[in-house]
């Protein structure tokens, strides 16, 4: 076992600490001693001022056991030499005459105010945040390891890193578990200095006056063991001032990426401005009060210049940054990597020109964003999907009041709105009171006036529906993201919903994805309910109809199906009136034979092939029972046999997409089903 000159030196340190309390130390020795104390506490004190972090400084509580302990070595080296020869060298001499101007009295207050300062003050203080800090370490440790183990299996950090770190927890918490019992070593040492000068006062006086100074009378005495206890109390106290100022500021460092020095100067001068109120305050103290401007005006001068200085280093600085960042940012448009960015599309958008900026802005009253928000908690209320955020911005290149919708960069809708005008839909019979400027509706296409504010009232009573412009544009956005819903939901969509439930569901999750099915072919069952507007919240029920179906189809069409029969009490409720029927219309078997006759499966899917003159046949026929219902009052709804439905659904949805179309299954069994028409050839 080899020992390298280190080791070797700190373990004959502490040995000659043992022997130094037991052999008598010659004056020079002491003298020497002493003032290796003093720079031994002098250079903890500015190590722990540099450090950036605790735990750079772990060797601290073990430190302060050996530097309290050699202090008290020194102490008990010095008593001796006080009370048996009345002297204790060159070191305790000058501290106790010279320090002190060779008055006992002041020397003596001197020394307890640095013993108050060191125990009430610093140790007090340095003790209580030790041992909260140690407490709040530990009860963090929990939470720590936690994150730790799951950026590990997120990958954001290695094994290696994940070691580390836990290293680092443990070593923390040890830190401040050893810090807070070592506070109570500086804290026992002040008590011992004031214990140790009072001996050495009465000891020496005892002593002075019966054996070794018979000649001196009783104030001489008394003079001469008061200095030189005086003086080895302060002698020993300042070092033990440094080191308790030294774990007052090891256990208050918060991490930071810099030391004491100049955190204190980035963050106490970070307002310059206030210097200059500082140098006024002061200016004020030195006129208003006998103190005199004479000892006020240079310091105030000072402090003024100093912020004046920090001011203008800061503004030289901010342009010097303002500059680097124009620069950069020149350099990044010149890169070909700033490309890529112009490369992204919104998955939402929605224009409007500049006539129409009061409806996002909120300093002019405008509640669009407000709005908006409440159209994406309704859609995923009524249709089960995280509708993306809405990019919202004005273009000048629009007409003032126009706006415009976008789907992943594509127009999809277009608008006009009239902001100082309400929006009046006629109830079917038009009033001729009612005078305003012909329109459309445009989020159902129905014919409205824009009427004025004046006008409202008036068209209220006629029974007219009236909107404000805030309300069609809300209206208009949430019917075109009801119709391109499907559009907006991919793999990545439909991997975030499957994960909400893995939680609640993993056994469900576990068993069909990715074994049974992939993220790709629940999407495409999704995107098949969610054209036709049919809800998805019940995810459990899909994925659960979905497994079920497994082992008769893996077809995405049959899928969406047996999903439909499944959710059939929903559907139902989606159409029909709440104690009335289900009025619907239905194919005539010529129609149905026709559809089921010209179906031809291949290897791709099934597909419809009508003939055209057939095709068009259907859709007069489907069109004039649609205006029959909707002229008596009713929603119109097809309902075919289960084998067609889907494909009677893609012959119409060409020209007529929000219509819908239902199968047998897809009706519950108690709901009461009436016939409103039917379609022939």
């Amino acid at each position: 076992m080899k020992f390298r000159l280190s080791d070797l030196t700190i373990t004959f340190g502490i040995l000659g600490i043992v022997v130094m309390m037991v052999i008598p130390l010659p004056t020079w020795m002491l003298d020497f001693l002493l003032i290796i104390n003093l720079s031994v506490s002098l250079t903890i004190l500015l190590v722990a001022m540099n450090t950036k972090e605790p735990l750079q400084f772990a060797i601290f509580p073990a430190l302060l056991l050996v530097t309290t302990l050699f202090r008290l070595g020194l102490n008990v080296s010095s008593t001796r030499l006080i009370l048996s020869k009345g002297e204790a060298g060159n070191v305790i001499h000058t501290f106790g005459d010279f320090v002190v101007g060779g008055n006992a009295v002041v020397g003596f207050i001197v020394f307890l105010i640095l013993v108050i300062i060191q125990f009430i003050v610093i140790t007090k203080g340095a003790e209580r945040v030790a041992e909260v800090a140690a407490r709040f370490t530990l009860d963090a440790m929990p939470g720590k390891q936690i994150s730790i183990d799951a950026d590990l299996n997120s990958g954001l950090i290695t094994e290696k890193e994940a070691r580390e770190r836990r290293r680092t927890i443990e070593r923390e918490a040890d830190f401040y578990g050893a810090m807070d019992g070592a506070s109570k070593f500086v804290k026992g040492d002040a008590i011992a200095s004031i214990i140790i000068v009072i001996i050495n006062v009465i000891g020496g006086f005892i002593i002075g006056m019966t054996m070794n100074d018979q000649g001196l009378d009783f104030a001489q005495v008394l003079q001469k063991y008061t200095l030189l206890s005086v003086g080895d109390g302060l002698v020993s106290q300042i070092p033990a001032l440094l080191i308790s100022t030294a774990t007052g500021l090891v256990v208050t460092r918060a991490a930071s990426d810099s030391n004491l020095s100049q955190d204190v100067m980035r963050q106490l001068l970070a307002y310059p401005k206030l210097l200059f109120i500082v140098a006024g305050m002061i200016v004020l103290l030195g006129v208003f009060t006998p103190i005199g401007p004479l000892t006020t005006l240079p310091i105030a001068a000072l402090v003024a210049f100093g912020g004046y200085s920090i001011q203008r280093t800061n503004a030289v600085q901010e342009i010097k940054l303002q500059e680097q960042v124009a620069e950069e940012e020149q350099a990044e448009v010149r890169s070909p990597e700033s490309v890529i960015s112009l490369t992204h599309v919104d998955p939402i958008e929605f224009e409007f020109g500049y006539a129409l900026i009061p409806l996002a802005d909120t300093n002019q009253g405008g509640d669009l964003l407000d709005r908006v928000i409440m159209i994406r908690r309704q859609l995923a209320l009524e249709l089960g999907v995280v509708i993306p955020v809405i990019r919202i911005r004005d273009n000048i290149q629009l007409r003032p009041n126009e706006y415009v919708i976008k789907i992943k960069g594509s127009e999809v809708a277009k608008g006009e709105l009239m902001l100082d005008h309400y929006l009046a839909m006629s109830p079917g019979i038009e009033d001729p009171n009612v005078v305003g400027l012909p329109t459309q509706e445009p989020a159902f296409g129905l014919p409205a006036l824009w009427i004025s504010e004046d006008m409202r009232e008036t068209a209220e009573m006629s029974g007219y529906t009236v909107v404000d412009p805030p309300s069609v544009v809300a209206t208009h956005l949430t019917e075109i993201l009801k119709r391109h819903t499907h559009e907006l939901v991919g793999r990545q969509e439909t991997k975030q919903l499957i994960d909400s439930i893995r939680n609640q569901y993993p056994a469900l999750i576990e068993e069909i994805i990715p074994s049974v099915y992939s993220v790709g072919d629940v999407q495409k069952v999704l995107v098949n309910l969610l054209r036709e507007k049919i809800s998805i919240r019940d995810l459990v029920t899909i994925l659960e109809t979905m497994a079920d179906s497994s082992v008769y189809s893996k077809d995405h069409d049959l899928l969406t199906e047996y999903v439909r029969a499944s959710l059939a009490r929903q559907i139902t409720n989606q159409y029909k009136v709440p104690g009335q029927p289900l009025t619907v219309i239905t194919l005539s078997p010529s129609v149905e034979k026709q559809v089921l006759d010209h179906i031809q499966h291949t290897e791709q899917g099934a597909y419809l092939v009508l003939d055209p003159r057939i095709s068009q046949s259907i859709y007069q026929s489907l069109n004039e029972q649609i205006q029959n219902m909707t002229t008596a009052g009713m929603t119109p709804v097809l309902l075919t046999a289960p084998n067609i439905r889907m494909h009677m659904r893609r012959l119409i949805e060409k020209v007529l997409p929000d219509f819908p179309v239902l199968s047998y299954n897809d009706l519950d069994p108690s709901v009461e089903v009436r016939s409103g028409g039917v379609v022939n050839l």
